[in-house]
């Protein structure tokens, strides 16, 4: 049975929460916003997902209340944010890794190094076949699925991989959308991509996951290894920015507030690793020391 922190609808609070960012961190914050609905029925979070780093511009505008984001706010957009007079607040809701997926019909690769990965994405790479990553696989055009430059899962994989943020071949099928890199890579057999892996584990009756060797023997992402970091360098927090402005509204300060009180459950219901509940707890007694 689930325990809500909630028991009984406010109805006396109303409004509207501007949510936009992450696809990665999509599913949480609308899991979290389902539930808030339940309690708060004349609340409308909307979420959107526009990318982290699409997020980001909007939240750095002032046009939303709430970013979410697969990768931490970088130096330039906390400048435009400051210019603009937003301030904000930053919290980790979760554990994620990248999942480097093939179509399920891959026969040939059993695990990928991190060199390889970085022989494949970089933006000088000469890799067109398989058989350019290992003279063994098939001579066969490889065929490249990932996200696109807005998204943080794109920052966060060619920064740990490539070596710099950003920095990564172009011919590749790019999406915002995860569900469409899915389907792509399902629908394709000498397909090779990358994603969160909460979308994996959704689709991993259509798919084959990659096992990752950075050094100490491959390593396959699962809730175990990315808590505990075995997954490296692919795992990475997942967080929420959330304007100090809008804190001041009722509706938002309580949405916060449901969203870290209920975090760990329901980041585990769509298939994320949730933070040691310690993290949750400070985050919530971040929240009581705002005025």
């Amino acid at each position: 049975m689930t325990y809500w922190y909630f028991s009984t609808p406010h109805q006396s609070v109303e409004g509207v929460i501007e949510i936009d960012g992450s696809s990665t961190v999509y599913p949480i914050t609308q899991a979290v916003a389902e539930e808030f609905l339940s309690f708060y029925p004349n609340v409308y979070p909307i979420v959107g997902v526009s990318g982290t780093g699409g997020g980001f511009k909007r939240f750095i505008a002032g046009e939303t209340d709430i970013s979410d984001a697969s990768r931490p706010i970088k130096d330039s957009e906390a400048q435009v944010a400051a210019a603009n007079g937003i301030e904000f607040l930053e919290f980790e809701i979760a554990l994620d890794g990248i999942a480097i997926v093939t179509n399920q019909y891959n026969d040939w690769v059993d695990y990928l190094t991190v060199e390889e990965l970085d022989l494949i994405w970089n933006p000088d790479s000469s890799v067109d076949s398989w058989n350019d990553i290992r003279s063994e696989w098939p001579e066969q055009s490889i065929r490249l699925y990932g996200p696109g430059t807005d998204s943080g899962t794109f920052d966060y994989f060619t920064e740990v991989i490539v070596g710099e943020s950003g920095a990564s071949r172009t011919d590749y099928t790019a999406s915002e959308d995860d569900n469409v890199l899915v389907q792509g890579i399902a629908g394709d057999k000498y397909a090779l991509g990358y994603f969160g892996y909460a979308y994996y584990a959704e689709s991993r009756d259509i798919l084959k996951i990659v096992p990752i060797d950075s050094g100490n023997g491959p390593v396959t992402p699962a809730d175990q290894t990315i808590n505990s970091g075995q997954y490296t360098p692919l795992s990475r927090p997942l967080l929420i920015y959330v304007s100090k402005a809008s804190l001041k509204r009722q509706e938002v300060a309580n949405f916060v507030r449901f969203y870290m009180e209920n975090a760990e459950q329901l980041v585990t219901e769509v298939g994320y690793t949730p933070l040691p509940t310690s993290m949750y707890q400070q985050n919530l007694a971040i929240l009581d020391e705002q005025p």
